[in-house]
């Protein structure tokens, strides 16, 4: 699998049968079906912000109706920064608050959310382990950061979704976040700029 997100793997395995498909609803009028996509979960995910905690504080304003916040790593601020409460974060090989946690792994409406900054699990060079510890755990998405390279892709039915730099971005000139939407039969993932510029949108299917 390469360390270069952006593509659909094959290998698929089934989701909890927590997760709540969408309705299909009948159209009178025209004997069609069609399906309501709704938004189960809203999750906004940045990382690698390196003391700008300015832009912190713009992004969470500019994205006010959402199930989390995830930032993954490298904050370079203190744990309790107030631009970081009820955020889920964790510990960058920049953060010297020992008060961060190396991951983290939490639930939101039976998706199970996995978080690491990267490093430890060697992300620039492949995410096979980031993929082998999300299977571990048992997560439906997994975030990180660390390259500072914007990507998503679905490998096994689990989301991975690294947000990109929202102050020194790789590959792209534009620093960058992500949401995660999930709408009960698939992940629709739109990254934004720091200005809140849609870079991309992007849907990832599941596979029974």
């Amino acid at each position: 699998m390469s360390s270069k997100l952006g593509k659909v793997s094959d290998k698929t395995q089934n989701l909890s049968n927590k997760i709540i498909s969408s309705p299909v609803f009948f159209e009178k009028d025209t004997g069609h079906l069609f399906k309501l996509e709704v938004c189960l979960v809203k999750l906004l995910v940045m990382s690698d912000t390196h003391g700008d905690a300015e832009v912190i504080k713009r992004v969470r304003e500019a994205n006010p109706n959402v199930d989390a916040i995830i930032h993954c790593g490298d904050s370079e601020l203190a744990f309790d920064h107030p631009y970081l409460e009820d955020v889920w974060k964790v510990r960058g090989n920049c953060d010297r608050d020992a008060r961060f946690p190396d991951e983290q792994l939490f639930e939101v409406e039976g998706i199970k959310v996995f978080v690491a900054h990267g490093h430890l699990l060697n992300v620039k060079s492949t995410i096979m382990n980031l993929l082998y510890r999300s299977k571990e755990v048992e997560a439906n998405v997994a975030f990180f950061g660390h390259s500072h390279v914007l990507g998503a892709e679905l490998v096994d039915n689990i989301l991975f979704v690294n947000p990109g730099s929202l102050l020194k971005p790789r590959g792209i000139a534009e620093k960058s976040y992500a949401v995660a939407e999930w709408v009960g039969n698939a992940w629709n993932v739109t990254a934004y700029t720091d200005t809140g510029e849609e870079i991309f949108t992007n849907t990832y299917e599941l596979t029974e």
